[in-house]
C-alpha cells in the first residue's frame, strides 16, 4: 500500500489549484492499494489580502464516494501551525508528499514545513510546480520561491518553460529531466515534464438543454466565452476591445464573461476591508516592480464604454461547481488573451467540454494550442490579430474530435502513473 499526502488547498476553497488538489487527489484513490490524504490550509495568505477565497456558493461535493481524509490546519498567518503540520504529516508515515506551488508567497511556510519534513521523514517531497516565474514580478518573489522549493527530491512541471525557469533559479544545481516519471540514479535532481492534466470534476450533461439556456442568457448564435477569476494577466480588457471589432462587423456573436473580479470579493464598506486594502496597496508599491494595483483593474467597464452591451453577457460572481458545464455547453469556444500565462485550468476546463482555444502566443500555449488545429493563435498585445482569430472561428470552425485528439493523452492517469512509476508494483 503506497500512503501518499496532497499538501494544498482542500475542496472548500475557490480556485483552480483547489480543484487541480482534489483531482490529483481523487486519481491517486482510484487504486485500492493507495491510502490518500489531503492536507490544507485553513488560511493561505497573509490576513491582510483583501479577497474571499473559500467557496461558499457551490452545493456539491468533489470528494462524496471516496476514501480521501481531509485535514484542515495550515494557517499562513501562525508559524506554530507549520510545525503542527509537518509532524501530522510525519505521523501519517507518507511514501510521498506532493506539495502545489502556485505562488511565491507561500514560500516561508511551505519551505519550512518541507525542510523539516525532509530532516525528519522518510518520503519522497514532490513539487508541483505550475510556475516558477512569478506573474506579478515582485522583487522578493525569486527568494521566496528559492526558499519555499529547494528542498523537493523531484520536481513536476507542466511545460519546457517551467523546466527552463527552475534551471535559472539554480545555476549550480544538477537536473536530470524525463516526461515519463523515472527518478534519477545520480545525484542529479528529477524533474518530470508532464502536462496540466484535462479535468474530470466537471461534465457535460448531455440531457442539458443549451438551446432553451442560451436563450435565457440572451445568447446569439456564436459564443465566445471567457471564464474563470477576473485577473489583469488573463487579458479580459483586450478580449473585450477584440471583441467590439468582431461585434461592428457581424450582429450574430455574443461574448459570455463568466467570473468574479478576483479584487472585488469582500463589502468595501466594511472599515475591516477599507483597512486590508490599504495595507495591501502600500504593500505592492513596495514589492511589486509595477506599481499599479490590479485592485482598481475593472476590465467590465469597458463593455458600457464601448457600447456592447447587447452583445456581452456577465456574469459577474463565483460560478457554483455544479453549474459550470451550463456556461461551456453554451459557447462554441474559450477565450484565453492572457498577457502571460502557465499551464491554466481554464484551458484544461475547455479541453474537457472539447471546445477550441483562442489564445495568444504566449507563455506555453503555443506548446499546447496547434493553431487551425484545436485552436487559433493571436499576436500577444495585437488586438486587430485577436479580432482576426475571432472571426476566423467562426468562418472556420475547428472540430471537437481535434480538441479530443490533442488533449487524449492529457489525463490524470497517466499524470498519476508518473508520479508512482519508482514504486514497486
Amino acid at each position: 500500500m503506497a500512503k501518499i499526502v496532497c499538501f494544498g488547498p482542500g475542496p472548500k476553497f475557490k480556485g483552480g489549484i483547489s480543484n487541480y488538489n482534489t483531482s490529483l487527489a481523487k486519481t491517486l484513490d482510484k487504486d485500492p492499494d493507495n491510502e490518500v490524504h489531503i492536507v490544507s490550509w485553513t488560511n493561505q495568505y497573509p490576513s491582510i489580502i483583501p479577497r474571499e477565497f473559500v467557496d461558499k456558493s457551490s452545493q456539491s461535493d468533489f470528494l462524496e464516494g471516496t476514501r480521501i481524509k481531509v485535514k484542515y490546519i495550515t494557517n499562513y498567518n501562525n508559524p506554530f501551525s507549520w510545525k503542527e503540520t509537518a509532524k501530522y504529516i510525519k505521523s501519517l508515515k507518507p511514501d510521498k508528499v506532493i506539495f502545489q506551488w502556485a505562488i511565491s508567497i507561500q514560500g516561508i511556510p511551505m519551505g519550512s514545513i518541507s525542510k523539516w519534513l525532509k530532516k525528519h521523514c522518510r518520503a519522497e517531497i514532490i513539487f508541483d510546480l505550475h510556475f516558477v516565474v512569478q506573474k506579478e514580478d515582485s522583487t522578493i518573489d525569486e527568494r521566496l520561491t528559492k526558499r519555499g522549493i529547494k528542498h523537493a527530491d523531484t520536481y513536476i512541471t507542466h511545460a519546457y518553460k517551467t523546466v527552463d525557469e527552475l534551471k535559472a533559479l539554480y545555476p549550480n544545481r544538477d537536473f536530470t529531466v524525463n516526461e515519463t516519471g523515472e527518478r534519477s540514479e545520480s545525484e542529479a535532481t528529477t524533474v518530470i515534464k508532464l502536462f496540466h492534466p484535462v479535468y474530470d470534476l466537471y461534465e457535460p450533461d448531455p440531457d442539458f438543454d443549451t438551446e432553451a439556456f442560451k436563450k435565457e442568457l440572451g445568447l446569439k448564435k456564436h459564443v465566445f466565452l471567457f471564464f474563470g477569476f477576473i485577473r489583469k494577466y488573463k487579458g479580459l480588457h483586450n478580449a473585450i476591445r477584440a471583441f467590439k471589432q468582431v461585434a461592428d462587423q457581424r450582429d450574430d456573436v455574443s461574448l459570455l464573461i463568466c467570473g468574479e473580479e478576483f479584487w472585488a470579493t469582500l463589502d468595501t464598506s466594511k472599515i475591516t476591508t477599507k483597512i486590508k486594502r490599504g495595507l495591501f496597496a502600500v504593500a505592492q508599491k513596495l514589492f511589486l516592480k509595477n506599481k499599479e494595483s490590479e485592485q482598481d483593474y475593472r476590465p467590465l467597464q469597458l463593455i458600457e464604454e464601448l457600447g456592447l452591451e447587447e452583445s456581452t453577457v456577465v456574469k459577474n460572481e463565483f460560478i457554483p461547481n455544479e453549474d459550470v458545464n451550463k456556461y461551456f455547453q453554451v459557447s462554441d469556444c474559450s477565450v484565453l488573451y492572457y498577457l502571460t500565462a502557465t499551464p491554466s485550468g481554464v484551458e484544461s476546463l475547455t479541453y474537457n467540454f472539447e471546445l477550441p482555444i483562442l489564445a495568444t502566443n504566449v507563455g506555453h500555449f503555443p506548446e499546447t494550442i496547434k493553431d487551425g488545429f484545436n485552436g487559433y493563435l493571436a499576436e500577444d498585445g495585437n488586438i486587430d490579430s485577436m479580432a482576426e482569430q475571432m472571426l476566423k472561428f467562426i468562418e472556420h470552425p475547428l472540430p471537437a474530435e481535434n480538441v479530443r485528439k490533442s488533449a487524449e493523452n492529457m489525463s490524470w492517469e497517466n499524470y498519476v502513473t508518473a508520479i508512482l512509476k519508482d514504486l514497486p508494483k
